[in-house]
């Protein structure tokens, strides 16, 4: 009952009405909510901060900046959602944080497209070197359980394509990636997408700023290649995942194209299967199913394991990946 009253409580407010229905809409930072209802920005925190005590708002750091979102979880979170369809849509001031909101994610959505076409020419380089990346999703696909995944975590998300394929089977869907021009193409895609269960995050792969046992499934989508400790990545990603938790790891097989080193700072020419699963047995995996997707030059391997069910001492691994190696026909 407490929590009823608090939350209804800070909601009976017109700007914090404002906020909520804002929030709603996707993740924003102060500096955003202040450009919107021109407001200053003291009171647009302390509306903010009166929202996220009562929890009907999550707030959350990324990098130097803070972002507010409608809650996920909790009792506020079911408050919020049933307070939303109260409020009239077609009131003047709603309708124009809207027209506003719309105005901010244009920018953004002119800002990352520059992004991209400064750096399209080398990304159509490198996919021109494999198979169609339509090819490499179907494989994933067959990889990931089509009747739900539960939490989602995609390490490296880049344009956040891999948010945008699985999002809709997710309960939530989080993306990580160091770079803040990469993250901003990745919020664009994914308010074009018109999906609402996502989060970005800037992070590191060997610490990811994530709970311990948080997620049911994770992606590392042509990310390995770039870090100098492989291993080390997957065994972060084994702290975060549940027991019983899917990883699928989508990278290339062994191959001597040494321009991708020198032009497109790639640290690794691609993974064997049995050092995979080394490092996915040293991390508490157990192995599943591979799919070699054969290219020109490149094949694209996609490597599936799932965490110990019962956690024990990381063992070593015997021999190959697994049981169970899928080879697709050559184009």
């Amino acid at each position: 009952m407490d929590v009823i009253l608090a939350g209804l409580r800070a909601a009976a407010e017109a700007s914090r009405l404002r906020l909520l229905q804002l929030c709603a809409e996707g993740e924003l930072t102060v500096s955003d909510l202040v450009e919107i209802l021109g407001q200053s920005q003291p009171r647009v925190s302390r509306h903010l901060r009166l929202l996220c005590e009562a929890g009907l708002l999550d707030r959350f750091r990324d990098g130097s900046f803070v972002f507010y979102r409608l809650a996920r979880r909790g009792p506020g979170a079911g408050l919020a959602r049933a307070i939303l369809p109260l409020v009239p849509a077609a009131d003047p001031v709603l309708a124009l944080d809207r027209e506003r909101l719309r105005g901010l994610k244009q920018e953004r959505a002119a800002a990352a497209s520059a992004y991209f076409r400064e750096n399209a020419a080398q990304w159509d380089k490198i996919r021109s070197l494999y198979v169609d990346e339509r090819e490499v999703e179907a494989a994933l696909r067959a990889l990931l359980p089509a009747d739900g995944l539960g939490d989602f975590l995609d390490v490296g998300t880049g344009t956040g394509r891999m948010l945008e394929l699985f999002g809709p089977l997710a309960e939530h869907a989080v993306g990580i990636d160091l770079s803040r021009e990469m993250l901003a193409v990745a919020r664009v895609n994914l308010e074009h997408a018109g999906l609402r269960n996502w989060s970005l995050r800037q992070g590191d792969m060997y610490q990811l700023p994530l709970a311990a046992d948080s997620f049911d499934a994770a992606v590392f989508h042509q990310v390995l290649h770039y870090a100098a400790d492989p291993a080390r990545a997957i065994r972060e990603a084994g702290r975060v995942l549940k027991p019983g938790g899917r990883l699928v790891i989508v990278d290339f097989a062994p191959h001597e194209v040494e321009s991708l080193r020198s032009d497109a700072a790639h640290h690794r020419l691609g993974f064997a299967d049995d050092e995979v699963a080394q490092w996915c047995a040293e991390a508490a995996f157990d192995p599943g199913a591979i799919i070699h997707l054969p290219g020109n030059p490149l094949t694209v391997t996609v490597w599936s394991a799932r965490r110990h069910l019962a956690m024990t001492k990381p063992r070593h691994a015997i021999g190959g990946f697994g049981p169970e190696t899928v080879e697709a026909p050559a184009p």
